[in-house]
């Protein structure tokens, strides 16, 4: 044998004996709450004298890989008591945990280690997470605690203004954020027109924003995902709670069918408004109701089912000559199933509606609108080694989009029912996504998501001369809806138009020690369904269409760069961030289009592209009597829709313009400040720059009447927004032979009465003759009052 070969046999040898010195294991289980038997998600299981750990998936499971040998373990979450012990890992093992909520009488755990912050060394960037209590204690209008009003605090997050539905994330539209409760989409997501979110705090888990460096497991919209989940019911023992506030109340119970294996969850808000306009002798109506419902059965310990459901309903009334009812409706069946302990796997099959009903008893019609989804996704979460996890699945979605319904609601009305086309699609996508820590210093999360969607055929479809449904007038130089040339029947059986895209994501984040880290992710998304709205916010009204012959799917690409720091051991965190976003085929409409009950929407739908870029600025208190954070957002949203050919003019000549999302400045302060075991106080204050809008430049007289004619879009702004809103809770010593605890929440919104103007309308002056501007403020000054309780 020669010496060269004897080395590599020596080699060979000597790595045989390293690698059974390294014999490794697998550590893993399931880490809840003790009172309830919840699952926690996010919890942190960290070794730390080998600087390394894990953090639970969104059913509480966590896997971690490590050496044989004796190691501390410490399990922390917010809110509740640490966990530290010893294990003598000689083999795989199981290993659940039960954390205890943190009160006054507990002493708390202190570790002198300097234990790793595993959130600076993990690549995923752009997130934003807030819980359930604190989403309750940041005031709001009227009181009731609202998640959407709440991720406007974040940055990057804004919305259209007082009363307005939806929220925009970073210069995004709000067609283009989804919504997940319980992972069934939510297509909209307000309760009276924007008021209020369809989302009772009570019945809420946890809920997590995804503004870039979006996972490959998420597809479907191009700017965010906004991930919800509900509480899975406590299996201990029966608990209730809820509140009484100005307009609105409400209720959830929970607990065991069978106690520790199987637990149910029922929760139900309603507001009662309009039983004060009645007793003021109005016969209007203004008012909602929704139920959060969910079951959870252990199985054994390898497998567990869930049942989730969420239904909600609106009711607009004029004096029952004009009445709007709309909502949600969706549901969830979902298996766990462990497979090893380190291969965990959730399969889905989800149902998704959204109806919007509308009776106009003066015309003698009603109207029904909507859309439905099905749709079934298999996920799985391998947990090669504790430097090496990946996920992967597939989703299929089967869409039925119902434009419009008119039914007369009389004998004698003059209306002839018609159905306006429906349209039918379906939305595949397998997706792998692989989270990899190269180096102590370095980690990856990279992965590609595979989407397909096919329009389906429908029952009438226009055909067009050039295949081109909007016409140019070069004379007027205006745009028209194109006059179609014939009318097909393609059936739903066929395939109209069918759209395939690569997705690759990609994210990383370099440590330069234990407290500072540097990120930056690319994410390129797509999005196959749109809202056809001309206004700033999603209505009601406003109705969903795919993507087909004449209308392209979203593409984006969103690129992101960020610094992350923790201060003084946590107590801070300081985050900042710059983004840039290019989006191709989104979507506007020539001037004067008619968006409601159009049987050919792609007679007046343009193609174009969009742009938003920026920095934003996060600064977070954690720890003492005064908590809180800063958030600063300096961006520009941009979109242009250029003429198709050299003829045409396009938007504005072609040239970018303002979106109606775009915001200059956005500051958002909440603070919450601890008093006593009594009190507590907390404030938020929020600034932004005015939304863009048109003003008119000029009018013409037109046989006899002054029509005033607009410049180009968005060239004008509203007014700054500008509020604070301050509130006080007021909890009551607790009697411990009671089991009741409360307490009262008094809260003024807009506490220095700014009216911040929701539009500007012009007019002439009756008396004058002049032209006057008039602006319309929504609220002013409000107070209320709530109580909560439990027990």
């Amino acid at each position: 044998m020669s010496h060269k070969y004897l080395v590599v046999f020596l080699a060979c040898i000597g790595h045989f004996f390293m690698l059974q010195a390294q014999e490794k294991f697998t550590l893993s289980g399931t880490i809840s709450e003790e009172a309830s038997n919840e699952t926690l998600i996010g919890v942190s299981i960290v070794i730390p004298e080998l600087k390394t750990g894990a953090i639970t998936n969104e059913y509480g499971f966590y896997s971690i890989t490590l050496p044989k040998g004796q190691y501390q373990i410490v399990v922390s979450y917010l809110g509740f008591q640490e966990i530290v012990e010893t294990i003598d890992l000689q083999g795989n093992l199981k290993k659940d945990y039960q954390l205890t909520e943190k009160t006054q009488e507990l002493e708390e755990v202190v570790l002198v280690d300097d234990v790793e912050r595993l959130d600076i060394r993990k690549p995923q960037m752009s997130v934003n997470t807030l819980g359930a209590q604190t989403i309750k204690e940041i005031p709001v209008v009227l009181g009731e605690a609202d998640v959407i009003k709440s991720l406007t605090l974040l940055p990057g997050v804004s919305n259209g203004g007082e009363a307005s539905s939806g929220f925009n994330v970073r210069g995004g539209a709000a067609d283009q954020n989804l919504i997940l409760l319980d992972e069934a989409t939510v297509f909209n997501s307000s309760h009276l027109f924007g008021f209020f979110s369809v989302f009772n705090p009570d019945a809420i888990k946890d809920v997590k924003l995804f503004k870039g460096g979006i996972p490959s497991r998420y597809g479907g919209r191009v700017s965010s995902v906004l991930e919800i989940f509900q509480k899975e019911g406590n299996s201990k023992e029966i608990k209730v709670n809820g509140g009484i506030g100005a307009v609105a109340s409400r209720l959830l119970i929970e607990g065991p069918i069978q106690k520790d294996k199987t637990a149910f969850l029922i929760g139900g808000r309603a507001s009662y408004a309009h039983l004060f306009l009645a007793l003021a002798g109005e016969e209007n109506k203004a008012y909602f109701y929704d139920l959060n419902t969910k079951i959870n059965h252990k199985i054994n310990e390898n497998n567990n089912i869930y049942l989730s459901g969420y239904f909600g309903r609106d009711l607009f009334n004029i004096s029952d000559a004009f009445v709007n009812v709309y909502g949600n409706a969706v549901g969830n069946f979902r298996w766990n199933h462990l497979f090893s302990d380190r291969l965990f796997s959730n399969l889905s099959l989800i149902y998704s509606d959204y109806f919007y009903g509308l009776e106009l008893d003066f015309v003698g019609f009603e109207w029904d609108s909507g859309i439905q989804n099905f749709n079934v996704k298999y996920d799985l979460k391998h947990y090669l080694n504790n430097k090496l996890q990946l996920n992967y699945g597939l989703n299929s979605i089967y869409y039925v989009f119902n434009p419009g319904k008119i039914i007369p609601n009389s004998p004698d009305s003059g209306i002839v029912e018609e159905q306006l086309t429906k349209k039918y699609a379906n939305e595949n996508a397998v997706y792998v996504d692989i989270e990899h820590e190269i180096t102590s210093n370095l980690s990856m999360e990279y992965g590609l998501r595979l989407s397909h969607f096919n329009r389906m055929g429908q029952d009438e479809f226009y055909v067009y001369q050039n295949d081109s449904p909007v016409d140019f007038d070069p004379s007027a130089q205006v745009y028209r809806e194109g006059t179609p040339i014939d009318t097909i029947n393609p059936g739903r059986g066929g395939s109209m138009e069918a759209y395939f895209n690569f997705e690759p994501r990609i994210s990383m984040s370099y440590t330069f020690n234990e407290n500072n880290s540097i990120k930056a992710s690319y994410t390129r998304i797509s999005q196959y369904l749109h809202l056809l709205s001309n206004t700033n916010s999603p209505t009601p009204l406003d109705v969903w269409t795919p993507s087909g012959p004449f209308v392209k799917p979203q593409l984006q690409d969103q690129y992101a760069v960020g610094y992350f720091r923790n201060i003084n051991q946590g107590d801070y965190n300081f985050e900042t961030e710059a983004f840039y976003k290019d989006l191709q085929n989104r979507i506007d409409y020539i001037d004067g289009a008619n968006l409601i009950a159009n049987n050919a929407i792609e007679q007046v739908i343009l193609n174009g592209q969009a742009r938003a870029y920026g920095l934003e600025f996060l600064l977070r208190k954690n720890s003492g009597r005064f908590k809180g954070w800063l958030s600063y957002t300096l961006s520009k949203s941009e979109q242009r829709t250029p003429g198709r050919t050299e003829q045409e003019t396009g938007i504005n000549f072609g040239e970018w313009y303002n979106t109606p999302y775009d915001k200059t400045h956005d500051l958002a302060i909440n603070g919450s400040f601890d008093v006593n075991e009594k009190w507590k106080f907390n404030a938020n204050f929020i600034y932004q720059t005015g939304q863009p809008t048109n003003y008119p430049i000029g009018q013409f007289e037109y046989e006899g009447l002054q029509v005033p004619y607009y410049g180009l879009r968005n060239k004008e702004r509203l007014p700054a927004y500008h509020r604070m809103d301050i509130s006080a809770v007021l909890t009551p010593l607790r009697n411990k032979r009671k089991k009741v605890q409360s307490e009262w929440v008094f809260s003024i919104y807009n506490v220095y009465g700014r009216k911040n103007a929701a539009s500007i309308n012009f007019r002439e002056n009756e008396d004058t003759g002049r032209n006057e501007a008039i602006r319309t403020s929504i609220f002013g000054i409000i107070p209320s009052v709530t109580y909560n309780f439990k027990f």
